[in-house]
């Protein structure tokens, strides 16, 4: 078996994970009532493009070795860490999804009796699944051995992320009012911030 075969078996175990875990928890967020939902034009294109990145152009390599001219020679040990950065991001990937419960949702949306969740994995990160995401996208450029296809990820899930954060935020703030402010001031975006 190829190094290349062995990276797109180790990515593709990755994407398999990531969406067993997202499962239950997207049947459930289709049965629950949404009070807001802004833009959700923009979140539709949003999420295209991050899939695009994180799925299709992997997956294009995967499958079709395209685009062949950006390969490059694969390394066991890339191939070997990001596996352990994939399994580590899978992990708080389940993680969040266990600590939000029925505060989820796959787009912007304010639930009804939505919750400010600062318990568990939220005590320190405001936004630990975009930590786990850019932890895939981490992954992808160490295991895949193409240029175009590792950094997809990066750049598919980077857009979503540097568009969508800061008006999340804001979203967060008009629910929850000096609630939400005062936990920006104890908590890290997605890196933990611990106190002094």
């Amino acid at each position: 078996m190829s190094l290349n075969m062995v990276a797109g078996l180790v990515w593709g175990a990755g994407v398999v994970g990531w969406y067993v875990i997202r499962f239950p928890h997207a049947l459930r967020a289709k049965r629950m009532a949404v009070e807001r939902a802004p833009g959700r034009a923009l979140e539709l294109v949003l999420l295209v493009i991050s899939f695009t990145g994180l799925f299709t152009v992997p997956f294009a390599w995967v499958m079709l070795g395209w685009p062949r001219a950006a390969n490059y020679a694969a390394s066991p040990w890339l191939i070997a860490a990001g596996a352990l950065v994939f399994a580590g991001s899978l992990r708080l990937f389940a993680r969040t999804h266990r600590d939000l419960g029925k505060n989820w949702s796959v787009t912007l949306e304010v639930r009804t009796q939505h919750r400010l969740v600062t318990e568990g994995v939220y005590a320190r990160v405001r936004h630990p699944m975009y930590a786990a995401f850019w932890l895939w996208a981490l992954a992808q450029a160490l295991i895949l051995p193409n240029t175009v296809a590792g950094l997809a990820g990066l750049v598919g899930f980077g857009t979503l992320y540097f568009v969508r954060v800061g008006r999340e935020e804001r979203m967060m703030r008009e629910k929850f009012g000096d609630e939400y402010q005062a936990y920006t001031t104890r908590t890290g975006r997605v890196i933990p911030r611990f106190r002094a």
